[in-house]
C-alpha cells in the first residue's frame, strides 16, 4: 500500500508492525489549514463557459515541459550568481559544473515530456476531470463492518502491515510500515481513511532510523473502488526534511485517483493521482493471475497457485523508472519490484483489522 500520515500528529503504536511516528509539529498545523482551505468541492466548478481543448492532454504535457525549463533555467542562473563568490580555478569549475547540470536538467524536461505524451496515447486527449460526489462515498468507520472492504486494497480500520526491502548483495536496506488509522480526514467534503506509512533505514523500526514518514489520504466509493485524495510527506534523507510529493486533492487544482478498482480489468491504464509537476502516478493491471514466488508472508497466500493481481506503476516525473506491485486478494500489497535496481520490499507481517 501507499503510505500514510497521522495528520493528528500522534504516535503510532510500537508493537513491531507499526513503529514510532514523526514529530511533524508546525509542518503539520500548516497542512491543517491548508485542508481548511478546500471545504467546497473543486470539481463542482466550471459549470459556465468552459472551453475544452481538442488536444488537452498534450497541451498539458507541453505547458509542463515549458514550466519545467524555466525551472531548471531559474536554477542555472542562481548557480551562477554563487559562482561569483568562488575564488580562482574553483570559480572556472563552478561555472563548468553549472552549464553541465543546467544541460542535464534540461535533458530531464524533454524526457518527462516525451513520458507525458506517451501517457496521452495511453490514455486519449480529453481532460482529466473526475468528477467527485461525496455522496456515492461510504463511511470509512463502516469499512470491514457494513461496508466490504476492496479485496485488493482493504482499509479496514486497525490494518498493519511490514515490509522490508531487499538488495541481493546488500540484504535489507529499508524497513516499512502501514497503518489503517481510525481517525480520518474530511477533504473536499468526503470523508478520507488516513493510511500512516513509515520507512525505517536498514532493519530497524526506530524513531532515530526513520527516513520517510507519510500520511495518506483515501476514500471507497460506493461500488467498491478506492479513490487516493492526497498525502502528506516528509523525507528525511537530506540535510533539511523535505516534502516533496506531498499533494492534496483541491489545491493547486490537484485531482484524485484510483488506486484500486473494484472489479479489475486486465490492460487498463489509469491515473492514481494527479498534481502536476508534483504527483503524476500512472498504472497498468498487467495481471489477475501473476505469480508470486520468495515473498516470506505471501508464499502460499496468494490462492491455490500462488496468484495475484500485478500492476506496473511509474510518473512521469521519473521516466527511466517502473515498478511492479503484486496484490492478493484480503491482504493488500505483498510485493513491490523495481526492475532497474533489483530492489524487492516484500511483506513480512500482516495483521487483519477489525
Amino acid at each position: 500500500m501507499k503510505g500514510a500520515r497521522n495528520i493528528v500528529g500522534k504516535k503510532a503504536s510500537g508493537d513491531g508492525i507499526t513503529g514510532g511516528a514523526s514529530l511533524l509539529g508546525l509542518t503539520i498545523i500548516l497542512f491543517i489549514a491548508l485542508l481548511g482551505l478546500v471545504s467546497t468541492p473543486a470539481l463542482a466548478k466550471g459549470h459556465g463557459h468552459h472551453v475544452v481543448h481538442p488536444r488537452a492532454c498534450s497541451k498539458t504535457a507541453t505547458a509542463a515541459f515549458l514550466a519545467c525549463e524555466n525551472e531548471k533555467k531559474d536554477d542555472y542562473w542562481i548557480a551562477q550568481g554563487n559562482c561569483y563568490y568562488t575564488d580562482g580555478e574553483d570559480q572556472t569549475d563552478c561555472f563548468a559544473d553549472a552549464k553541465k547540470d543546467y544541460k542535464e536538467a534540461k535533458g530531464e524536461c524533454r524526457d518527462q515530456l516525451d513520458a507525458r505524451k506517451d501517457l496521452c496515447d495511453e490514455l486519449g486527449e480529453e481532460p482529466y476531470d473526475p468528477k467527485i460526489i461525496p455522496a456515492h462515498f461510504v463511511d470509512p468507520e463502516d469499512i470491514g463492518g457494513d461496508v466490504d472492504p476492496n479485496p485488493y486494497f482493504p482499509l479496514v480500520p486497525g490494518s498493519k502491515w511490514l515490509y522490508k526491502t531487499v538488495v541481493r548483495g546488500e540484504g535489507i536496506t529499508e524497513t516499512n510500515t502501514d497503518e489503517v488509522l481510525t481517525e480520518t480526514e474530511t477533504i473536499m467534503d468526503v470523508e478520507c481513511v488516513i493510511v500512516h506509512d513509515v520507512v525505517y533505514e536498514g532493519d530497524s523500526t526506530s524513531e532515530d532510523d526513520i527516513l520517510e514518514d507519510t500520511y495518506d489520504y483515501y476514500a471507497q466509493d460506493e461500488d467498491g473502488n478506492v479513490w487516493y485524495f492526497g498525502e502528506f510527506s516528509l523525507s528525511f534523507e537530506e540535510d533539511l526534511p523535505s516534502m516533496e510529493g506531498s499533494w492534496l486533492f483541491g489545491v493547486d487544482d490537484a485531482k484524485p485517483g484510483i488506486i484500486m478498482f473494484a472489479n479489475p480489468e486486465e490492460g487498463v491504464v489509469y491515473r492514481q493521482e494527479f498534481a502536476l509537476g508534483d504527483a503524476e502516478d500512472w498504472a497498468k493491471l498487467e495481471s489477475l493471475n501473476a505469480i508470486v514466488r520468495g515473498v516470506p508472508y505471501a508464499d502460499g497466500n496468494c490462492g491455490e497457485n500462488d496468484e495475484c493481481l500485478k500492476t506496473s506503476e511509474g510518473t512521469p516525473l521519473e521516466p527511466d523508472v517502473i515498478e511492479y506491485k503484486y496484490y492478493k486478494s484480503g491482504i493488500g500489497t505483498v510485493l513491490e519490484y523495481a526492475p532497474d535496481t533489483g530492489e524487492r520490499t516484500q511483506l513480512y507481517r500482516f495483521a487483519p483489522g477489525s
